[in-house]
């Protein structure tokens, strides 16, 4: 093999390189290459630097080198798959309308159901360390060769790494960006920012890079160093804050920051700071809350090696181990999965300066890397608040209701997407005014609602049944979410122990009903307890004590009946009858159920049923239309698009003074346009 010497120069070291690469396949397919290595010694580089050899096979690939001119066409296709890679998701009429450098459009995000990452993610070096590298089997190879200690994993304890510790050590340390970045990151800022404007800087220091001449209402400073942010000309008040500090799914956790938030800003900025942050989900959530509706939130950073030297503790895994663009994209989800479709116009952005590093791979690319002076590159994520209704709008009640879901902790991206419908179905089939506005205020119940349901087996109980729970429940006039309520949702669902004299007697009697059923019976009965009314107590005992009575009647009554109908059909009879005071004693439903047939009981039954699958079928009715009315509008507006494309390509609009209206006309060969109305 070739050895590349030291003392070469730059030219001469790139000529060796691909010497070598002609000759060993370096740019030969995965496949190309295990074959040879399987078959083949490796070639020597040229007949002068190793002496001919004896051996037919070693003179036989000597004989036959493989042409320079391979690597050409090679690298060509490379770079044109990297070009594609890097080409813009946005089209060229949203564009127009953005600040230079748009790379990801608003409808170009993709995301997955869930908040997809965890823990560890977030975690800095010495944390990572100080457990995964006691664990034996996180080092299988030590293990292996018996330097594990076996007991290690039992001594390791966790490290916290101390954010504002660290930088307050590095107070003195500066950031000094390439002045190329730092003016890209401010033609960036001046392009939505305005004078006038109330802004919020998060992980504030001693620069801001706004545009001078800017002059904006107020400019608070949200940063870990007092000494840093008073050095900054631009902030007018700031206040010290760590922004890893959290409630979990909630928001910053610091009282002033909080009431800071409620003033309202116009622009949340945020420079160089989400690569540090521990708990970005609640610190969006908090930016969200901090901006007035329609306010914009700017989220500029830097390529992953920009500052390693600097600040390199404090950054966090998912940090170090993602390239630039997938940065572009956690950014973005950032976002999503703070407050949802609470924000729009969501756009990535890659503001690198023309002559910036770019992220290479392979030896040769990093020969070929630009000189050490070259700016990092610089990219850009960036949302707008949306309004949160205040009110149900009655042409939109699932709009209306997906707002109310934005900022809910404790409900995933998915949850909310499944209830939504749910919930407008059953704010319809509310027949007062005043039902209805109470259920829109009991909205907010939910986290406390699914705080049980995710803890639940999800193919026995599946996401859906916990979206239909979720709704019934809501929907419920008498439902509060109060602790009474929902101690006994948890009963319920067997997530508590039941109690003697209600669930358990409950949970037996119905045990060979089908679960969606039991999902249905727990929406009807958990609301009626949290109540002070000494009648609402009297009608759950007489519920439970009625169960077994009320199923002997219909079995005497239906004997081919099956038990899981009998226990559907007495229980909702039960149910609807007894449980809420004021509708049939107990007495009174005996009579009742004494004089219904075998042929009476047999029709609820049938009717039960049906409208359980028109219900079902109502809502694949509802789905397929909403999906389709959705098309139907992306449709419509590609449609425009491309009118408006073509129009700008091929005519031109004039006024025609003989017909007194605005007419088109089309273009000559030449590509120019003639009046024919002159």
């Amino acid at each position: 093999m070739t050895k590349l010497s030291p003392h070469l120069g730059v030219a001469a070291l790139l000529t060796t390189v691909a010497t070598i690469i002609t000759t060993s396949n370096a740019f030969a397919p995965p496949s190309t290459l295990h074959k040879n290595a399987r078959h083949h010694a490796p070639a020597t580089t040229t007949a002068a630097r190793s002496p001919p050899s004896t051996s037919s096979s070693s003179s036989s690939l000597n004989a036959v080198p493989m042409p320079m001119l391979i690597i050409g066409p090679m690298i060509r296709r490379m770079r044109e798959e990297k070009d594609k890679k890097n080409a813009p998701m946005a089209s060229g009429e949203e564009a127009k309308s953005e600040a230079p450098g748009l790379r990801v459009g608003a409808n170009a995000w993709k995301w997955p159901p869930v908040w997809p990452y965890d823990g560890n993610f977030f975690k800095r070096t010495a944390e990572l360390n100080s457990k995964g590298n006691n664990n034996p089997l996180a080092n299988p190879m030590a293990m292996m060769t018996g330097d594990a200690d076996a007991n290690s994993g039992e001594n390791s304890t966790d490290v916290v790494f101390d954010s504002m510790k660290f930088w307050e050590d590095k107070s003195e340390v500066r950031t000094d960006l390439d002045a190329r970045v730092a003016e890209k990151i401010t033609n960036h800022y001046s392009f939505y920012l305005r004078d006038g404007m109330s802004i919020l800087e998060l992980g504030a220091a001693e620069n801001s890079y706004l545009p001078p001449s800017l002059k904006p209402n107020k400019h608070v400073g949200v940063g870990a160093v007092q000494s840093q942010m008073e050095a900054n000309p631009s902030i007018t008040s700031s206040m010290v804050v760590d922004l890893n500090k959290v409630i979990e799914d909630e928001g910053v956790d610091n009282d002033d920051f909080e009431k800071l938030c409620d003033e309202g800003f116009d622009a949340v900025i945020m420079a160089n700071t989400i690569d540090f942050l521990v708990n970005p989900r609640e610190v969006f959530k908090s930016s969200w809350r901090a901006l007035k509706p329609g306010g914009i939130m700017i989220v500029p950073f830097l390529a992953k090696d920009a500052y390693v030297e600097k600040f390199d503790e404090a950054f966090t895994k998912q940090w170090r181990d993602m390239t630039d663009d997938q940065h572009l994209w956690v950014a973005g989800s950032f976002f999503q999965f703070s407050a949802g479709e609470g924000w729009e116009g969501l756009k990535g952005f890659d503001i690198s300066p023309e002559d910036a590093k770019k992220e290479e791979e392979g030896m040769l690319a990093k020969l070929q890397q630009k000189d050490s002076d070259a700016p990092c590159g610089a990219f850009v994520v960036q949302g707008k608040k949306k309004s949160m209704a205040e009110e149900v709008d009655e042409n939109d009640v699932e709009g209306s209701i997906k707002s109310r879901l934005w900022m809910l902790p404790t409900l995933e991206d998915r949850d909310k997407k499944l209830v939504a419908p749910r919930l407008a179905r059953a704010y319809d089939s509310l027949d007062s005014q005043q039902d209805k506005d109470l259920m829109f205020q009991h909205c907010d119940s939910l986290p406390k609602i699914y705080a049980s349901l995710i803890k639940m087996d999800q193919f026995a109980f599946t996401f859906s049944m916990q979206a239909q729970l979720a709704a019934d429940l809501v929907g419920d006039p008498d439902f509060e979410g109060n602790d009474l309520q929902i101690n006994n949702l948890k009963m319920g669902l067997g997530l508590r122990k039941p109690s003697k004299d209600f669930w358990a007697p409950v949970g037996k009697l119905t045990a060979a009903m089908a679960p969606e059923e039991k999902v249905n019976l727990l929406a009807y009965i958990v609301p009626r307890f949290g109540s002070e009314d000494p009648a609402q107590g009297e009608a759950l005992e007489a519920f439970v004590a009625g169960l077994e009575p009320t199923f002997a009647v219909i079995r005497s009554k239906c004997p081919n009946m099956k038990e899981a109908d009998v226990q559907l059909l007495g229980s909702e009879l039960l149910a609807s009858e007894v449980l809420k005071p004021g509708l049939s004693s107990r007495e009174e439903f005996a009579v009742w159920m004494g004089a219904l047939s075998e042929v009476d009981l047999e029709f609820i039954l049938t009717k039960r049923k049906s409208f359980k699958e028109e219900a079902k079928q109502e809502m694949e009715s509802f789905k397929e239309e909403r999906e389709a009315e959705t098309k139907r509008v992306e449709e419509r507006r590609e449609k425009i698009q491309e009118q408006v494309m073509a129009a700008r390509e091929n005519r031109s609009v004039v006024f025609n003074p003989r017909t007194g209206k605005m007419e088109q006309i089309e273009k000559k060969g030449d590509g120019f346009f003639q009046n024919p109305f002159n």
